[in-house]
């Protein structure tokens, strides 16, 4: 059975390798062109590519997937199978080639969690549980028929680092045993509206987050936020406005936060509480939220200790809402 693999990023890139190593038969790999990063702007290529040249295989770059000489390419190599983790939508023509089907690993217990953010958006929903999907793709994103689920507990001190790490080598074993049921023409594969009609279930999107989707609302509560929080660290990582005095407007990036029952406290909601060396915390109407972790723009992240070492803050701090 050949295969044709498609994916970016680490999480990909450790899917590809448990495939390779399983024995399969990765005949090319598909990812995205390599791009400068970094402040040096260094040629960067992805992680998947990285894997691929690793153990040798033939890799495809494509600008756009519905180039020509690209589809050619795919034709010719009479792929059985094609493997999606972490890649862009592709179009119809493109998974409708192999005659096994075009199949994708999704972090989410689908039919929950559609969308580009599926580990984020769980955490900051406040879950204790969510998992890992495999399915055949289909005409609207991440839709398709269920192969095979796997249930990964989240737990109250992970973030979406750790959760990610988690999902990711749980996942390894996920599209190992997909891939055999698919050979071994075992697959029993459920479609996901059967799953919604029977379960009842209110669906909750994962879609993708903005610039403006990561400032912290702190009109809700003292858990709801510390979720957010967990949910957006370490990537793309929650921002919170402190005013600093009545001209500086600190755009601080926040890793970690613990909360804290209110006691008497003659600061106002949205006022913060610092000793200047050692905590800060913001005052919310059902108590603080103590932030640990944060970054200056430009700056390294980290502890509120050292930044409260360099800062040069007012006795007047506020902090502001989203904008």
């Amino acid at each position: 059975m050949k295969i044709v693999y498609f994916g970016t990023p680490e999480f990909a890139a450790s899917q590809l390798d448990a495939i390779l190593n399983a024995g399969f038969d990765v005949v090319a790999v598909v990812t995205t062109p390599d791009k400068p990063a970094g402040r040096g702007k260094k040629i960067h290529c992805s992680e998947v590519k990285e894997c691929a040249l690793k153990h040798g295989l033939p890799v495809l770059q494509p600008e756009k997937l519905r180039e020509f000489s690209f589809v050619d390419k795919l034709y010719s190599l009479h792929a059985d199978l094609f493997v999606v983790v972490a890649f862009r939508m592709l179009p119809e023509l493109i998974w409708k080639m192999p005659p096994m089907g075009t199949i994708n690993l999704h972090a989410s217990l689908l039919p929950q969690y559609r969308g580009a953010a599926p580990i984020n958006h769980a955490i900051i929903n406040g879950e204790t549980m969510t998992g890992l999907t495999t399915f055949f793709l289909d005409k609207e994103i991440d839709t398709g028929a269920v192969i095979m689920q796997t249930h990964v507990p989240i737990n109250d001190t992970d973030d979406a680092g750790t959760l990610h790490d988690k999902l990711m080598l749980a996942g390894n074993e996920v599209i190992v045993e997909t891939i055999k049921m698919i050979e071994n023409n075992t697959v029993n594969a459920i479609s996901q509206n059967y799953i919604i009609d029977n379960d009842s279930i209110v669906l909750k999107p994962a879609p993708k987050i903005f610039k403006n989707d990561c400032y912290i609302n702190w009109n809700k509560d003292k858990n709801e936020i510390r979720n957010f929080v967990r949910g957006m660290s370490p990537y793309p990582a929650a921002h919170a406005l402190l005013k600093n005095g009545d001209e500086e407007i600190l755009d601080l990036k926040i890793f970690e936060v613990e909360i804290e029952e209110k006691n008497d406290c003659d600061v106002p909601v949205f006022g913060v509480i610092t000793d200047g060396k050692s905590f800060l915390k913001v005052v919310l109407d059902d108590g603080f939220v103590k932030i640990l972790k944060i970054q200056q723009p430009g700056k390294r992240a980290m502890s509120i200790a050292d930044f409260l070492i360099g800062a040069r803050l007012s006795e007047d701090l506020k902090i502001i809402s989203k904008p």
